[in-house]
């Protein structure tokens, strides 16, 4: 039952994530960054150790897609933000993969890995070379929130 729980939180915290920049800008990227970016980034590594490879990167595609179609007002904002969100979870999950230790020591190293790699990618697409000047706190920001929602998760029982 946990699992559908962090399903469900998942794909609605990257559909809110990119509605609230399509309608209000980049003025909500900080606080997106850290509680539903960052909650993204920890719930990612708590479906690692739950679903297969295969199921986990269906769920990161079918995510990215429809959180593109739900966006159709943004396309420029959907596009950076599906991009940027497959690059940050692939690279997380090959940092995930290859860290050694505990859940919440893998968790970390994952989530600042996918932190810097959407930090810079989603600004840059989604408001040009202008926008890298919101990479520095949006990654300060989402490795901070994903570091508190990792500390959370552990707590779960079942955790690692």
């Amino acid at each position: 039952m946990l699992i559908v729980i962090a399903v469900i939180f998942y794909v609605a915290a990257m559909i809110a994530a990119n509605l609230l920049v399509s309608h209000f800008g980049s003025s909500v990227t900080a606080l997106n960054a850290f509680f539903l970016i960052g909650l993204d980034l920890a719930l990612r590594d708590w479906r690692h150790l739950r679903l297969t490879a295969v199921r986990l990167g269906a769920l990161i595609l079918f995510t990215s897609v429809l959180t593109y179609l739900l966006n159709p007002a943004a396309v420029g904002i959907a596009a950076a933000s599906t991009l940027a969100f497959m690059a940050s979870a692939f690279a997380d999950w090959l940092t995930f993969s290859k860290v050694r230790g505990t859940w919440l020591k893998r968790a970390y190293w994952s989530n600042v890995v996918g932190a810097l790699v959407d930090s810079i990618l989603f600004p840059l697409l989604a408001f040009g070379p202008a926008g890298l000047a919101y990479a520095p706190g949006q990654f300060l920001a989402k490795t901070i929130g994903g570091a508190g929602w990792a500390f959370l998760l552990s707590k779960i029982k079942g955790s690692r």
